[in-house]
């Protein structure tokens, strides 16, 4: 309800900073035309494995949405398990459930064969199938090791079954581990997101305040995008929070524009830290033992 009063107060058809992943308000960097330009290719190229990583907040579900997006627009099969922390059997149920397979979704034999089945039908149409799995950096080991075995599902023409693994850098860490080597040899493409810069970041904000219905922005100064990137971190959905709870705080004033003021309040009521602040500083001398308090009395000499 107060997004929809601030909203038609700044002009805005719609909440330009809604934290969901939504490919709408994609804003295309460099970096992420690349990534989504990957996912595609790969995808149309029947490469097998692909991998997309990122820090937290730093857009690959959105990537992931658009990828979705593309794939109903070609009509291809995809199954997206969004939920990493899965036995080996539920793994199988909630693709078999995704895959829309008729089968005993309980059974990983019956599953199988429904699912080579579909993967056949389709490659003699021409086409391919998809298997999605974000945060895949919560996977077990052996949930892993069954969807490399998936991956051998191929014909001449290239894999049956094209695998997208999107999750946080520990994914790539654990692909690393030695027990993994096998699954790290079928990835053929990788992708990375990374913050976004200081000129990223405020093109990012014009982005969406443009998609929202304000075409000239206003609302944040020069001074305060430069702060908004440097608490950020250039982390988008960081950006957002601020972005959101700044426009909350400058409608509350009945005010157009936004200050350090306000982000200065924001970021106290957000309890954010970033490179420099106060709660950083404190948390700093912490780590490096300032909590031992220091001896009241000189120490002894002796034996010098």
């Amino acid at each position: 309800m107060q997004n929809a009063i601030y909203n038609a107060y700044f002009g805005f058809v719609e909440n330009p900073f809604n934290i969901s992943p939504d490919p709408e308000f994609l804003y295309r960097s460099p970096q992420h035309e690349e990534a989504l330009a990957n996912l595609i290719y790969g995808v149309r190229s029947r490469k097998g494995f692909i991998v997309l990583t990122g820090e937290v907040g730093t857009g690959k579900t959105t990537m992931l949405e658009c990828l979705r997006d593309y794939l109903d627009s070609q009509r291809t099969e995809f199954a997206f398990i969004f939920n990493s922390r899965l036995t080996p059997d539920q793994f199988f149920e909630m693709m078999a459930f995704d895959f829309e397979l008729q089968c005993d979704r309980k059974s990983k034999t019956d599953v199988l064969f429904a699912l080579n089945a579909l993967l056949i039908q389709q490659a003699e149409r021409g086409r391919t199938c998809v298997l999605i799995v974000d945060e895949a950096h919560n996977l077990e080991w052996e949930v892993l090791e069954e969807i490399r075995l998936l991956g051998n599902l191929e014909n001449r023409q290239g894999k049956l079954l094209q695998i997208i693994l999107a999750g946080q850098p520990e994914l790539d860490r654990k692909l690393d581990a030695p027990d993994l080597r096998q699954l790290k040899q079928r990835i053929v493409l990788r992708c990375t997101l990374n913050p976004l810069t200081p000129d990223e970041s405020a093109a990012y904000i014009e982005t969406r305040l443009a998609r929202a219905g304000m075409t000239k922005q206003t609302v944040f100064g020069p001074e305060v995008l430069e702060e908004i990137y440097k608490r950020s971190r250039g982390i988008p959905r960081l950006i957002n929070l601020l972005c959101d709870n700044l426009l909350v705080t400058a409608f509350a004033m009945e005010q157009r524009t936004t200050t350090i003021e306000m982000l200065n309040e924001v970021c106290q009521d957000l309890r954010l830290e970033w490179p420099g602040s106060n709660r950083d500083r404190r948390g700093r001398s912490s780590r490096y033992g300032m909590e031992e308090p220091y001896p009241q009395t000189p120490l002894s000499l002796r034996g010098d």
